[in-house]
């Protein structure tokens, strides 16, 4: 402070960043950080990209904040989320994946967060032909004009191959301190992760469930069979064996402990359970129609995963709300269960 007058530090300049808790969302905001930016990051969660759901975006999002010395807000993209996949503007990638539609409700959110803070622009890990649907330059274009972002979204890493943003005709940000990076290679953001002293930098963020081939043909027959998919639907999707009998009824069984107990933590009053009495085997869950036949199919299907004896008759514990019922149950052949496999 010198003698009568008070020296204030100019206030930084604040923006937005998609954080997806992989390595080019990371480099993107530290890049932003050595300019002198001041960064909150945005996470999103989707009943298919969830950064809780141990796949690729399978990142601890808050560690990653709190080490790149973040304020991070969680936005849930839910019902609307899977009101779009029921018919995506701009279609579908290779699975199920609406990329396009998907990358333009997330800025939609960060756009929210960015109007709420009053930061300068939003920023992404995003990098010019790394992903085929939705990293080209015209889907890029077409990001930014649904998600009502023209001229506000600076891709750091690939900043300086794409058009000037506003915050560079503004002369906010300077195209000599964005990057080139073009493809799929990650030789250049490993070099940045090395001089910014990353350790053990991650792969690349996004594991969206729905660009799995088998998860994706899931997909298609909950959306195919039912009108207004809830979470709950969503949810069963991730774990065990799916076999469809008819348009309202499906039963899933478990491949493991762990799915065994979370099929029984997703089932809904009505939804029918199955175990085998006297033999270690799956937890099964029968939604839709309880028929005899139904609940036959299901037993013998259930008993068929079990470590019980071939040819060997067994007992299957059913049990629907509160009500527990025995039926008699036998392996069942692999011509007659595998029609069903979804």
């Amino acid at each position: 402070m010198e003698k009568g007058f008070w020296i204030v530090a100019e206030e930084k300049k604040k923006v937005v960043a998609l954080l997806s808790g992989g390595l080019d969302s990371r480099l993107a905001v530290k890049m932003m950080q050595n300019q002198g930016f001041d960064v909150t990051a945005v996470a999103i969660k989707t009943p298919f990209c969830d950064f809780d759901c141990g796949r690729g975006c399978g990142f601890e999002i808050r560690e990653t904040a709190d080490m790149l010395d973040v304020d991070l807000k969680t936005v849930y993209l839910g019902d609307e989320y899977i009101e779009m996949l029921k018919n995506p503007k701009y279609g579908f990638g290779s699975g199920m994946n609406p990329c396009i539609d998907c990358r333009s409700m997330m800025f939609k959110a960060g756009k929210k967060v960015m109007e709420d803070i009053g930061a300068e622009f939003i920023i992404s890990g995003e990098v010019l032909g790394q992903r085929p649907m939705s990293q080209h330059g015209p889907a890029l274009r077409t990001i930014e004009k649904e998600s009502g972002l023209e001229g506000k979204i600076v891709r750091p890493l690939s900043g300086a191959l794409l058009p000037k943003t506003e915050p560079e005709e503004n002369g906010i940000i300077k195209r000599e301190n964005l990057g080139m990076i073009r493809g799929r290679s990650r030789k250049e953001q490993l070099k940045m992760a090395e001089q910014f002293g990353f350790v053990d930098p991650p792969n690349a963020g996004g594991g969206c469930l729905l660009t799995d081939p088998r998860f994706a043909v899931r997909a298609k027959d909950l959306f195919k069979h039912t009108e207004t998919p809830t979470t709950n639907d969503i949810d069963l999707l991730k774990v065990g064996r799916h076999f469809r009998f008819d348009a309202k009824t499906k039963l899933v069984v478990g491949r493991n402990k762990d799915e065994n107990e979370m099929l029984k933590a997703l089932a809904l009053p009505g939804d029918v359970l199955l175990e085998t009495k006297d033999h270690v085997g799956p937890v099964s869950l029968l939604r839709g129609d309880d028929s005899e036949s139904s609940l036959k199919l299901s037993s013998d299907i259930t008993f068929r995963y079990s470590d019980a004896p071939k040819d060997t008759p067994g007992i299957m514990i059913t049990q629907k709300n509160d009500s527990r019922s025995e039926i008699s149950t036998a392996n069942i052949g692999e011509s007659e269960y595998l029609k069903y496999r979804i």
